[in-house]
């Protein structure tokens, strides 16, 4: 007998939820609701400088009004900082992080860290076996220290429901990766696995951008022997022009569709069409499409809006 499901739905409170947000969110619900899974639901709030005042209430309006549920009270990120701060202690003393005083800047500049691609740079591992602490570090330099977690060479590999296998050499692509910043809150990278097994999660559904992520988060599961769950990485969702959809870039927000007269039943429509599934013809609630789902019949294409999206969804 199969273990039970359980989603989960792990929103940023850093800006208005847009239409890839919707998507990425009924895909994760309906993908454990139509197996007679619960979801649970963690508000990632560890990032504070980006937090946006009142967020919080705003993503659980939105998520409501999508027609999503949840099993229990929301998880707050930034409640777990204790749990965090233990799993980061016991990776410092089993010699598996480190102490790094590095700057963005220096690190760009070493001549043996090229970029790995986008913004990221290869961590040339200056700091590696240099402080036995954070303390030491900065007793040494008089500089607040991050953690990196050490990563040897070799594949990181891992089966994603989507993507089949895959294969990550993040030694390769990213280097010693932070684990904790240098004001010493967790890593999204250490804060996600860690909280994905205190609520049980099996299953993640989550946008593409973030299989490099699956890979060092893997990583981080099994330095503290914990289960990783299953991975369905899904297509990010694009505007006409072929840029994808972002808070930063101001995309259309669910509070504007909303307020230009667009149904959830719409949305949900939408993101229906876009999973494959048949009988789109007329629009219904969320809970309407669980029948008949299965995350095999997702297409692995990028999803793009029509021009108006306002009067074509």
């Amino acid at each position: 007998m199969e273990p039970p499901v359980v989603g989960r739905l792990a929103p940023s409170p850093t800006g208005r939820l847009h239409l890839g947000h919707a998507r990425s969110f009924l895909l994760a619900w309906w993908s454990a609701r139509s197996r007679g899974g619960s979801v649970v639901l963690r508000i990632d709030d560890l990032d504070g400088t980006r937090v946006k005042p009142g967020a919080v209430a705003l993503v659980l309006k939105d998520l409501e009004w999508l027609g999503l549920d949840w099993d229990g009270e929301p998880l707050m990120q930034t409640a777990r900082t204790a749990a965090h701060a233990e799993a980061l202690d016991l990776l410092v003393a089993r010699g598996l992080a480190y102490a790094c005083v590095c700057t963005r800047k220096e690190i760009e500049e070493a001549a043996s860290a090229p970029h790995a691609g986008g913004d990221e740079t290869v961590y040339p591992g200056t700091c590696r076996g240099r402080f036995s602490s954070r303390a030491a570090a900065r007793e040494a330099t008089g500089r607040q220290a991050a953690l990196r977690l050490r990563v040897e060479p070799g594949d990181v590999r891992f089966e994603d429901a989507l993507r089949g296998p895959q294969a990550f050499d993040v030694a390769r692509t990213a280097g010693d990766f932070v684990v904790a910043r240098k004001d010493g809150v967790a890593a999204y990278q250490l804060a996600t696995p860690i909280d994905d097994a205190y609520q049980g999660v099996t299953e993640v559904v989550r946008g593409d951008d973030l299989l490099p992520s699956a890979a060092r988060q893997q990583l981080v599961g099994d330095a503290l022997g914990l289960t990783v769950p299953l991975q369905a990485h899904v297509s990010l969702v694009h505007a006409a022009d072929g840029h994808r959809l972002a808070k930063r870039a101001g995309s259309l927000s669910l509070e504007e569709l909303r307020s230009a007269g667009v149904s959830p039943e719409r949305v949900a429509r939408w993101v229906a069409e876009s999973a494959g599934l048949s009988g789109t013809e007329r629009p219904r609630p969320a809970k309407d499409w669980l029948e008949g789902f299965t995350m095999e019949r997702v297409p692995r294409l990028p999803v793009v809006l029509p021009a108006d999206p306002v009067s074509r969804l």
